[in-house]
């Protein structure tokens, strides 16, 4: 199958090409059969490119900012559409989008998982502040793990508490990626920490949109990292041992976060001196190690006498 790519949407829509960052998912995949490959990276390309819109401000310079929300809202429920076309006949979705519909298909993707995401993109156009954590994560679930509850349809699971897995490792996924992106979110007017956290350690909005790093700060992104972790290690839980295997890239995706979360530690949490990151080099160690583990651990599984 074909990949549907940044360039087919962007012909598709009839808009300049975006220029979309490298992911710490892509080293996830790598060592998939290249079908489901070739499928996660068609929904990440068309997620990536989604989620470039609500950030994007470049392409409407001539636009105040309520016509430029407008714009992008009216975009986003453009593409709303186009996804409910693409579950419903069928027959005129564009030759550009033929991968998507090969996927969604393929692989029974439910369609609600795609209203969820849509609910999260336009949150992110109108929601820049989140009172509580249980605000939070509800955007959390509808930005991070339903696309996780997509990825495991296209790697195939068996088990109802997998479904559980996916939803967690998002938590913490996106957690993690809240806390390596405090700088550049402030600077685009978002704080996703919840503020009834910042109150609980005494550190203001001001004083995340001045950059200020001292103690209280420290002593609040530890907690968040401490939530962080908790919901890594309940993913971990929750993944039975016997699904491991299918759920090789989940487990090379929570391998390079977590080491992420490690190094933003290691600095002793100052993400305003500088953007954090794991490495090209360091991810392919780690996503090898963990595919060579997990292969010893199948092996050694099969040479257990029933």
């Amino acid at each position: 199958m074909e990949i549907l790519t940044p360039y087919n949407l962007a012909a598709f829509e009839q808009e300049p090409a975006p220029s979309l960052p490298n992911s710490n998912f892509e080293w996830s995949f790598k060592f998939l059969p290249l079908e489901k490959r070739n499928a996660i990276f068609t929904i990440y390309n068309l997620l990536s490119y989604i989620d470039n819109i609500v950030d994007i401000d470049h392409f409407f310079s001539v636009y105040n900012d309520q016509e430029l929300l407008k714009k992008k809202l009216e975009r986003i429920n453009r593409w709303n559409s186009i996804i409910i076309d693409v579950y419903d006949d069928g027959k005129n979705i564009s030759t550009y989008l033929s991968p998507l519909r090969y996927v969604v298909k393929r692989f029974s993707i439910p369609q609600q998982y795609f209203e969820f995401m849509f609910n999260g993109f336009r949150r992110d156009l109108t929601q820049n502040r989140y009172e509580t954590f249980n605000d939070l994560k509800e955007y959390m679930f509808e930005v991070a793990s339903v696309v996780g509850l997509i990825v495991i349809e296209i790697l195939g699971y068996r088990y109802d508490t997998t479904r559980e897995y996916a939803i967690n490792l998002g938590y913490a996924l996106q957690l993690t990626n809240i806390l390596r992106d405090i700088k550049t979110d402030k600077d685009r007017g978002y704080i996703y920490i919840p503020l009834e956290d910042l109150r609980k350690y005494d550190f203001s909005e001001d004083e995340i949109l001045h950059e200020d790093y001292n103690d209280n700060f420290v002593e609040l992104m530890q907690y968040e990292s401490q939530v962080a972790k908790h919901y890594f290690h309940k993913a971990r839980l929750l993944l039975r041992s016997d699904e491991r295997k299918s759920m090789l890239a989940a487990g090379i995706m929570d391998e390079i976060y977590f080491r992420l979360l490690e190094k933003i530690e290691l600095n002793e949490f100052n993400v305003f001196k500088k953007h954090i990151k794991v490495s090209s080099v360091h991810k392919f160690m780690i996503a090898l190690k963990h595919f060579l583990s997990l292969k010893l651990f199948v092996n050694r599984i099969k040479r257990i006498p029933n």
